[in-house]
């Protein structure tokens, strides 16, 4: 149902649009880059839709892999990327005050090529991953205790809430 109201919320012009970007090594791997930071939270990084994420919103974050997603027209793609979902969890990646957004449509033809991902470029994908500061203070917290104690060797108390 949701695929549905996606699809009749694209406007018709939007359907055919064309993507101006080719792509080639360079662009693939700008769009890579900006996946990994923007989509892969939610979509994974092989965009299987498989994340912590992506799994727990309603509805499920897509396998973009899939035909659903890939038999959309680049112009459909586009205006998602750019656009958002709405009642998704799908946000509006566009720049808002710019005719046309590079960033998105180098996105379509990174989700193009998502059928066809390396395993060197899944590995690629993992020095662009960004680390949140809630993941980064979880880090330190288990680096300065990764046995439950604390820094004066005592273990910490344990709070039980009913």
């Amino acid at each position: 149902m949701a695929r549905t109201v996606r699809n009749l919320g694209i406007p018709r012009t939007a359907r055919n649009e064309k993507n101006p970007w080719s792509a080639t090594p360079d662009v693939l791997q700008e769009a890579r880059e900006n996946f990994t930071s923007h989509c892969a939270s939610c979509h994974g990084k092989d965009g299987d839709g498989r994340s912590g994420i992506g799994q727990n919103l309603y509805p499920k974050a897509p396998d973009l892999r899939a035909a659903p997603t890939q038999n959309l027209t680049d112009g459909e793609l586009y205006y998602i990327i750019r656009n958002g979902v709405p009642l998704t969890g799908m946000p509006a990646w566009g720049e808002p005050n710019t005719v046309q957004d590079d960033d998105s449509w180098q996105l379509v033809l990174f989700i193009r090529h998502l059928p066809k991902l390396t395993a060197e470029e899944i590995k690629d994908m993992e020095h662009y991953n960004p680390v949140g500061e809630m993941e980064r203070e979880d880090q330190k917290e288990h680096e300065q205790a990764p046995s439950g104690a604390d820094s004066s060797g005592k273990s910490a108390p344990v709070h039980h809430h009913h």
